[in-house]
Order: C-alpha cells, then structure tokens, then sequence
C-alpha cells in the first residue's frame, strides 16, 4: 500500500519526502485555506511547489458544484503540473464532469466516497481512484474499513482496473486496517506518518544499544 500526505503544508512535504515514503499527495481547498493559502493564484503556486517537492501524483480538488464548472476547472489544473490527479465529488454533475475528463486522458480521484454503489460509478465513469472517507464513516457510528473492504473484493471480483485509496485517515491503525482491507494507496495527514515511525520499544532498545556501545567503548 502506498502512502501519501494529506497536507498543503510545504514543510511537512518536505519533511515526509526526507524519509522517502511518500508516493504522492492529496490537497482540497480546506487544506490550502488552514496554511493560509488562499484564491486560484495562490492554490496553483502552492501546487506547483509541491510538485516540485513530490514527483508522484498530486490531487487538486476543483470547486464548483456543477458539472461545466469543474470540467472547466479540471481542465485548467491538468496544466498545472505534469502529475494531476483532478479531485472531483461523487455526485450527480460531478459524474458528469468525470466521464468527460477521463475522455480527455485527465486522470480523476474521486472524493467524498461513501459506498460501493459510488465507487462502481466512479469506475464506469472513468475515474484514477475512488476516496472512501473512512474517519467520517466512523464519526458517524458506521464501519469505514469495511467500505473499504467491500470496495475492494467488488473491484478484485468486477476486475475493475481505478485504485482505492482509503481516506479522512484519523490515526495510525488506521493505516493497517487500509492495508489488510486492501486498499491501493492511504493518504494521511503528517502527524499519522509520524505516528506510524514511533514505538516505545524501539526508542528504549536504541538507547540500549547506545549506551552499551559507550560502555565498551570506555565511555
């Protein structure tokens, strides 16, 4: 399973691209406005900064609710940078705007998916990847890893070819429950990526391992 960082924060890219992990990054406009980031000028520098920084695939969230609007929108982003992956929401004119994207040879993520009948849209429709938001599923009192299950048995059995990337990732168990359920790719915010690298054992045996080398050493 890959990982990517679910952040428009340069530094935290920069750090997650240090440890060699990272495979792409997924940003909304959200993302943007918590780092400041603010109209289509600024989004677009900020993106290409990142794809500067990333050289995997890089989702940007288009905004309008109608079809025109984000295939319009769309269109434009996939000039951006060489790796987009345009984001569009799983509705009825977003539907529209996927088919027409994906005809034009623009790779779609499909955001804002809740359930298998979406994700086998998406997938006639055309799309990259399909986003289960599995944290705001749980938020709600339902199982998001078993979405993510369920979309993956239906695509293994359907040998449907759109990837699934288990999104709205709150913690690092997530993060294996997205890889035993199958998912293709996890994007995550940087304080998961940093959670996923720490384990109490593994701080107490360095320092074991420090300090008996001193020893012998004459430290």
């Amino acid at each position: 399973m890959k990982l990517f960082l679910d952040t428009a924060n340069i530094d935290e890219i920069r750090r997650g691209a240090e440890l060699g992990v990272v495979s792409g990054v997924t940003t909304n406009p959200s993302l943007a406005a918590k780092e400041g980031i603010g109209g289509s000028a600024g989004y677009r520098a900020a993106v290409q900064e990142i794809a500067d920084i990333i050289d995997g695939p890089i989702s940007v969230e288009v905004v309008s609710a109608d079809a025109a609007g984000m295939i319009a929108e769309g269109r434009d982003i996939a000039e951006w940078i060489p790796n987009p992956w345009v984001k569009i929401p799983s509705t009825e004119e977003g539907f529209k705007a996927i088919s027409v994207l994906a005809r034009d040879g623009i790779q779609v993520n499909q955001t804002l998916v809740f359930s298998v009948n979406q994700a086998l849209l998406g997938a006639n429709a055309g799309s990259t990847v399909v986003s289960p938001f599995v944290g705001r599923l749980d938020d709600i009192g339902q199982d998001g890893m078993e979405l993510v299950r369920d979309m993956v048995a239906v695509y293994r059995e359907q040998s449907v070819e759109t990837l699934v990337m288990a999104a709205s990732i709150r913690g690092a168990r997530h993060c294996v429950a997205a890889a035993a359920a199958g998912a293709h790719i996890a994007t995550v915010p940087y304080n998961v990526l940093t959670q996923m690298i720490k384990h109490p054992l593994t701080d107490a045996g360095l320092a074991r391992f420090l300090q008996d080398w001193q020893q012998a050493s004459g430290g």
